[in-house]
């Protein structure tokens, strides 16, 4: 009798990638299995957050080829991406050891690593993800919020505009890339018309918080020596303001949690059950 064939994995390739997070802050957030990757890797891509910041994962590896020379004034991001992407694949099919190094985490708000590990995967090469402390991580510390008290609620602010979303006001909303409003990936700053976009993203708040709610504009440091942006202003006044990209608005919760006395009774109903 013939005995059935079985697939065999294709055996990885000799190329390798790593994509790291090495955190908000300069020097204090970086791991130790960060930190080796960054240090045995044949090549490095780094997007940090801070020049600064590029010269010191520099002083870790011979060979850290920056990814910020892809940005540039009116170009698209998504070209942007897709460069750096082929840059990084480009090393790793050469079969050099990989790391990709990116500010805050990884995977958040960052679609070159997750495209980058895809293509290496269907490509038969190694590659992973290495967690790193966000933006959010920082958010929670600076501002003293426990997500599992009331519950969060995150938006990418463009994201909210462009789309139907339901929002809890008894939660925190934190509104990702407010100074993105308006972006649609062509990549330019936006900085003469973001106000103008900000207008209509506090209409959009208004119909679940009074516009004299007070919210929070929030930047984590990303050197020991600075101290975390923590603005708080009325949600009517938040067109008013200088608003960066890495500023993140934080609106605490406006209404009490209702008790759903229906799921109550029924929850109580299933205790006596089971006494």
């Amino acid at each position: 009798m013939r005995s059935r064939s079985t697939r065999t994995k294709p055996r990885p390739r000799h190329g390798s990638l790593a994509c790291i997070g090495i955190g908000i802050t300069l020097g204090s957030h970086l791991t130790p299995l960060a930190r080796s990757y960054l240090e045995q890797a044949d090549v490095v891509f780094l997007a940090a957050s801070d020049g600064i910041v590029e010269k010191w994962i520099e002083s870790m590896n011979a060979d850290v080829r920056s990814l910020q020379p892809f940005y540039g004034a009116g170009k698209s991001r998504l070209k942007t991406y897709r460069e750096m992407t082929n840059a990084i694949l480009t090393q790793v099919r050469a079969g050099k050891k990989v790391c990709a190094a990116f500010y805050g985490h990884p995977g958040v708000f960052a679609r070159t690593p997750h495209q980058s590990i895809r293509i290496a995967r269907r490509e038969g090469f190694e590659a992973h993800m290495e967690p790193g402390i966000s933006a959010e991580d920082c958010l929670y510390a600076d501002l003293g919020i426990d997500p599992g008290a009331l519950g969060c609620q995150h938006y990418e602010a463009n994201q909210l505009l462009y789309y139907k979303r339901a929002i809890d006001p008894s939660a925190y909303l934190i509104l990702w890339q407010v100074g993105a409003l308006g972006d649609g990936g062509r990549g330019s700053a936006l900085a003469a018309t973001n106000a103008a976009y900000r207008e209509i993203l506090i209409r959009r708040l208004a119909r679940d918080y009074p516009l004299t709610h007070h919210i929070i504009v929030y930047r984590a440091a990303t050197l020991p020596i600075d101290t975390p942006r923590i603005e708080r202003i009325a949600l009517r006044q938040l067109a008013g303001i200088d608003i960066e990209v890495a500023d993140t608005v934080v609106i605490p919760p406006a209404r009490k949690l209702v008790p759903d006395t229906r799921m109550l009774r029924r929850l109580e109903k299933l205790a006596r059950a089971k006494a």
